[in-house]
């Protein structure tokens, strides 16, 4: 049963990053699809490294030297996974007029104008949000922040129906539903993150986070019928830089 879990966990960050597992963790298109229910553990781990790079960099340079060096590792161990899913999905939704046009401009390995913009603003955006931050709480805001968007992924994989019938696409092996206890530990690797923030904050990030995710669910279902492999990329990018919005939102008294 551990070692089964293990493999699950093991597997998802094989699939979601570019960090080593284990030479003993197998692989099948149905270990794959259980090892969904940690994406937001992967999370955790994404944002841990970005924190500690952070604390490292801090020591000697300034704040906003620290952060750029911390996203650059974030990208690095996801290998922009997530950033790449952003590009095709605004490319396809920006470009194409119909789903079959949508999904082929989604599956071009070209970037065209809108998903380097999208990925432009998205970078800029979360450089200025983390930025803004107050630099005591930054390291808990990106471990936070990469647990809640990825559950926010995982929320699409739960609710909604996957799009794409080939065999090359990118998540083809995470394309069944996830059962009620599966949500569960997903959504339990979330919480530690956010009880380390201020209640009040947390719930500021988690409410914009959900609308995000709310609003491209709803055009995925318009456009696509469903979600497929980048629009779960393009949900954890859009969820991250809504948190960190809610982080920083100041309420009228």
């Amino acid at each position: 049963m551990l070692r089964r879990e293990l493999e699950y966990f093991f597997g998802a960050i094989r699939f979601f990053t570019r960090l080593p597992v284990p030479a003993w963790v197998g692989h099948s298109s149905e270990a794959l699809n259980r090892s969904a229910r940690y994406f937001p553990a992967v999370g955790l781990l994404v944002g841990a490294i970005g924190a500690l790079v952070y604390l490292a960099a801090a020591i000697i340079w300034p704040s906003s030297v620290a952060i750029l060096l911390s996203m650059a590792a974030t990208i690095y161990a996801t290998g922009a996974f997530h950033e790449d899913g952003l590009s095709d999905t605004v490319d396809g939704l920006g470009g194409g007029w119909d789903k079959l046009r949508i999904l082929e401009i989604m599956k071009d390995s070209r970037v065209g104008s809108y998903g380097v913009v999208a990925m432009v603003l998205a970078l800029l955006g979360k450089f200025t949000l983390l930025n803004a931050l107050d630099p005591g709480l930054l390291p808990l805001a990106l471990i936070a922040g990469h647990a809640l968007s990825r559950f926010c992924s995982t929320v699409l994989l739960a609710t909604m129906d996957y799009v794409r019938e080939d065999l090359l696409a990118k998540a083809k092996p995470l394309a069944t539903g996830l059962s009620a206890g599966e949500m569960l530990l997903a959504l339990a690797f979330v919480f530690p993150a956010l009880v380390l923030l201020p209640p009040e904050k947390a719930l500021a990030g988690c409410a914009l986070a959900a609308l995000a995710t709310l609003w491209l669910a709803a055009k995925f279902k318009r456009w696509l019928g469903g979600y497929t492999g980048d629009c779960l990329g393009a949900t954890q990018q859009v969820a991250e830089i809504a948190f960190y919005l809610g982080l920083l939102a100041v309420w009228p008294a």
